[in-house]
This record gives C-alpha cells, sequence and structure tokens, in this order.
C-alpha cells in the first residue's frame, strides 16, 4: 500500500497542492487526471521519491518495490535490450551481477563461496531464474521480436525503445507502479496488450494518460487533482465526467427540487452499473459503485472550450474524388498510386503504418504540396480548413498579440476586438490572456487558436492531422464532441482510439501501394481485420 499522508507542493506564489490524503490499495488502478499545468506529473515525481513534498511525506511497507516509467529513450543505448527490461527490477539486477562477479574471479576464495550462496538464494526468491524468460515475454507482448532482445538500444527505432522502456517498468511484478503516459508511441495490438496486463494486474496502478479508451479499460478510480485537492472517484473516467458534469448542471440549477437531484444522480449510477464491461477491473467497479452516496459526487472546476464548427454553406453532390496520387519525398516514394472517393458528410480517419505517407496526403487535399503524379478533384461547393502537425510557421516570429492573430483570419463583420475577444474567451483565452503574444504559446495554447481559426473559416470540410496532440483531457473532450457535431465532412489523423471511433464512418489505409477505403467504425475495421479482439 502507498500513503500519502498531509503532502503539499507550492511553486513561488503558486499552489500546486496541499494537505494531500490517500491510500492507494492493491488491485486497483488510478487514473491521476488534473488540467495541464496542475501538477500531475510533480505528484507522480513525489510518490516516486524523485522529488520531495514541502510538506508532509509519502510511505511504504519496507520490503515493498516501487516501479516508475522512464521517459528517457536515450538512456540505455549501450546496453543490450534484455538487460534494459531487467534493470527495472534494480535489487534483482545488482544481486546477478555481484553474483557473476564472484564466479567470474579466477582467484575464487571459500569467502566468495559463502556470499556466491547468499546471492543465489536471493536470486532464486527474487524470481531471478526465470528472469530472463519473463522479460522476453513482456518484450513480446509488446511487439518486440525474439531478434531483437540481443541488439543494443542504439539499434532500436524510437518506438520500439518506449516499449523497451515499458517493459522495463513491469517486470518483477512490482507493488506500485507509476505510468506518465505509457501509450505514447504504442501501437493498437501493444496498447490492447497493457490493457490487459493492467486489469489482471494484482497490485497499486497509478497512471497518468490522455487515452480516455485507456482509463476507461483499465481504471477502477479516478484521482481528481483539482481545487488545490486530490480527491480519489470510484469508477473509470467516463463516469468521473458524466457524474461531475450532472453535478455541476444541478449546482447551477438553483431551482432544481432536492428529491429531483437525488433521482437523477442514483439513476446515472445505476445505469453505469449496469453497463459494466465483462473485465475484472469493471466488475470489482461495480460493486463499489452501488456503495456511493450522492455527496460523493462533486462538479469539477474544469474549464472546456466551446468548439463549433458551422459550415457557411452544404456540400453539394460530390465530396471528393482521388487518383492515382503518387508523390516522393528526397527519393522515397511515400505515396503510390492512391485513389479513393469520398461522399459529402463522410468523416474518414486516415491510418497506416507510415506517418510521413498520411501527412503528406493531407497536405496535398489542402493544397500545400502538389504531387508527382495523379489528380485531386473536390467538389464545387466545398471548401477546406486544415490543420498540419506542425504549426509553427503561423506562430514563429510573429510579434502580434492573439487578438490581432486571429483578426486576419476572420472575415469582415467578425473582426472587431469584442467580437474576437468573446471568441477567444470561449476558447479559453480570457482577459489578458488574449494579449499575449501569438509566438510565446504553450503547444496546447497553438492548437486552441488554431481550432479559432478554423471556426472562424466557416468551411465545410476540414483537413486535421494529429489535433489532439498537445491538448489536455478537457480540450480534447471539446474538440471530440464538436466534430462529432460537424455538419461537414472530416479528413484526419489521431491515435486516440475514443477520438477516431466516434467521429468516423469511413477508414482509410494507406498501403505500400494504394488504399484500402472501408465503411465502418474503427473498432470494427481494426476487428476485420484482426487487430483487436472482438
Amino acid at each position: 500500500m502507498l500513503q500519502v499522508i498531509d503532502v503539499g507542493l507550492r511553486f513561488g506564489d503558486r499552489k500546486l497542492f496541499e494537505d494531500v490524503n490517500i491510500k492507494f490499495t492493491p488491485g486497483n488502478c488510478y487514473g491521476l487526471i488534473g488540467a495541464n499545468g496542475a501538477g500531475k506529473s510533480t505528484f507522480l515525481k513525489i510518490l516516486s521519491g524523485e522529488m520531495e513534498a514541502q510538506t508532509g511525506h509519502v510511505s511504504m511497507a519496507k520490503d515493498e518495490r516501487l516501479a516508475v516509467l522512464k521517459q528517457d529513450h536515450f538512456g540505455y543505448e549501450e546496453y543490450r535490450v534484455l538487460d534494459v527490461v531487467m534493470m527495472g527490477h534494480a535489487k534483482l539486477w545488482e544481486v546477478m551481477n555481484e553474483k557473476n562477479e564472484i564466479y567470474m574471479k579466477p582467484d575464487f576464495s571459500d569467502e566468495d563461496g559463502i556470499r556466491a550462496a547468499e546471492l543465489e538464494g536471493e536470486y532464486g526468491e527474487m524470481g531471478g531464474w526465470t528472469a530472463e524468460s519473463d522479460a522476453e515475454s513482456l518484450l513480446h507482448g509488446l511487439g518486440i521480436d525474439s531478434t531483437l532482445v540481443d541488439k543494443n538500444m542504439s539499434e532500436l527505432e524510437n518506438n520500439q525503445k518506449v516499449k523497451v522502456l515499458l517493459a522495463q517498468s513491469l517486470f518483477g511484478n512490482p507493488d506500485v507502479l507509476l505510468l506518465d503516459e505509457p501509450t505514447n508511441g504504442l501501437d493498437i495490438q501493444a496498447i490492447q496488450w497493457l490493457e490487459e496486463f493492467l486489469i489482471n494486474f494484482d497490485n497499486t496502478v497509478i497512471v497518468v494518460s490522455h487515452d480516455r479508451h485507456f482509463l476507461n479499460n483499465v481504471c477502477t478510480h479516478i484521482a481528481d487533482l483539482d481545487f488545490g485537492k486530490i480527491q480519489l472517484y470510484v469508477g473509470n473516467y467516463d463516469f468521473w465526467y458524466q457524474s461531475s458534469q450532472l453535478a455541476l448542471q444541478m449546482a447551477q440549477d438553483q431551482n432544481k427540487k432536492k428529491e429531483e437531484k437525488i433521482k437523477e444522480l442514483k439513476d446515472f449510477v445505476a445505469r453505469f452499473s449496469a453497463n459494466a464491461s465483462k473485465s475484472k477491473q469493471a466488475t470489482s467497479r461495480k460493486k463499489t459503485l452501488e456503495k456511493i452516496e450522492l455527496d460523493d459526487i462533486k462538479p469539477s472546476s474544469r474549464r472546456y472550450p466551446f468548439v463549433k464548427f458551422t459550415p457557411e454553406r452544404e456540400i453539394g453532390n460530390d465530396l471528393l474524388y482521388v487518383k492515382g496520387l503518387t508523390h516522393s519525398i528526397d527519393g522515397n516514394k511515400v505515396l503510390d498510386n492512391v485513389s479513393f472517393t469520398l461522399d459529402p458528410y463522410d468523416k474518414a480517419v486516415l491510418i497506416g503504418s507510415s506517418e510521413i505517407a498520411r501527412t503528406t496526403l493531407l497536405r496535398i487535399l489542402a493544397g500545400e504540396v502538389t504531387p508527382d503524379e495523379g489528380e485531386v478533384k473536390w467538389g464545387v461547393t466545398t471548401s477546406q480548413s486544415y490543420m498540419p502537425k506542425d504549426n509553427s510557421e503561423y506562430f514563429e516570429g510573429v510579434d502580434t498579440n492573439l487578438v490581432d492573430w486571429l483578426r486576419q483570419y476572420a472575415p469582415p463583420e467578425e473582426q472587431t476586438e469584442t467580437f474576437l475577444r468573446g471568441f477567444l474567451g470561449r476558447m479559453l483565452f480570457s482577459g489578458e490572456e488574449a494579449k499575449k503574444k501569438a509566438s510565446v504559446l504553450s503547444g496546447g495554447e497553438k492548437v486552441r487558436a488554431m481550432l479559432s481559426k478554423m471556426m472562424l473559416s466557416k468551411a465545410n470540410v476540414i483537413l486535421l492531422d494529429e489535433p489532439t496532440n498537445h491538448l489536455d483531457l478537457e480540450s480534447i473532450t471539446a474538440v471530440n464532441d464538436g466534430l462529432k457535431d460537424f455538419k461537414g465532412s472530416i479528413i484526419f489523423t489521431s491515435h486516440d482510439f475514443e477520438f477516431i471511433n466516434t467521429i468516423t464512418n469511413k477508414v482509410i489505409e494507406l498501403k505500400d501501394s494504394g488504399a484500402i477505403v472501408k465503411e465502418s467504425t474503427y473498432e470494427e475495421y481494426l476487428k476485420d481485420q484482426g487487430l483487436i479482439k472482438s
């Protein structure tokens, strides 16, 4: 058990949290959530001992072991992949190396023999005899081929290094597991494997993630960092979000009778409990949900941007015709004979192993790149608005404030200071934030600014390349809802399962040659391809 007692931390005059008292118990997975800058990663560092709290302390049983997902993907370049995984159990790794050093001595003494026997006992108790096979099993589950386990980390691609470091954190059955954005860089099969691993993990997990689908599948509890406190809630992310929104709505409605509030909340908890999935996590969650008191459900202080795309005109009979697109970059063919047709109001996701291919196709569709061969034909009634993955050219070296930056993209009737400041306020740039220089915006602020630009365009076709990058959960939810409600067409890329699955009605998979188009949800497509379980 990991216990947090009266923990508090300030940076200057800014209070991150204070008087935090929580018990994290075995068998549960806690999703740590909070707005950007609330201190989630800092709190994990305090739990791991990497950072000290200014007040209070963190305690764990003396014989328990804590493991952390490392973020330095280049920290083990000269080590063998299998060794990097086993380093996750520091004591085991230390014993193994000391034992091996003794056996390699040319003048092996009686004292060495006694010490070696002691180490062999410790090694066996810690599972040393199956350590290599256990490590290789974790790597295999995450999609690392057996041919790579004896290579050095420097020989691996970056997405493979991510998987090795994740396997390192999972190795040796730690008592407490801290995971900061564990799904970043993982393919869909690796994410599904990790979900199954955590669902069946008997110890304590605390995870920070922007992947709502992942949080919903693995979490038994949500630890909400809000109001400078951390409040525990039973259930997964969807339950926390929907119940907090319901509580906020009821708190704002002063005329609502208490009896009506009680009935509505009870009905909500009952519906959520009845919809529990088959996993072990959901089963235990259902039992606990039935014990929830109404006072346990509280409104959140979270602010959600207002994302609403309103097209100026409807799409006519034709949307998009693509024929024989071929394009090379630096002599490498990234698109080869890509052809497809989309119908009005289609919402299509681009998938495929090549990130460069997906981005290049979007840039061609947006008119930013001319293909080497092939044809792109948009319907005459369509208008397109494009958000690139790399938006730096829109902000670097820009000396204007955010109001003036947005003004250049607004139609004449919407260029007034009052309108633009009101519009930016709904996108969480309120007060003096609207006067910030565009060049100094954070990654998430730049994405919100680009979304504002797109909304003002009133286009009926939206092109988006990884739009959830840099966004917090609140903004991801708002963009997701805005695109679901959009009365136009969308072509986009994303790694966010929930985001893709709730928007898409067509999947375009880019292959080495050509493209496959299927009319289905993302989940149905993955099941048909055998990439996820039915």
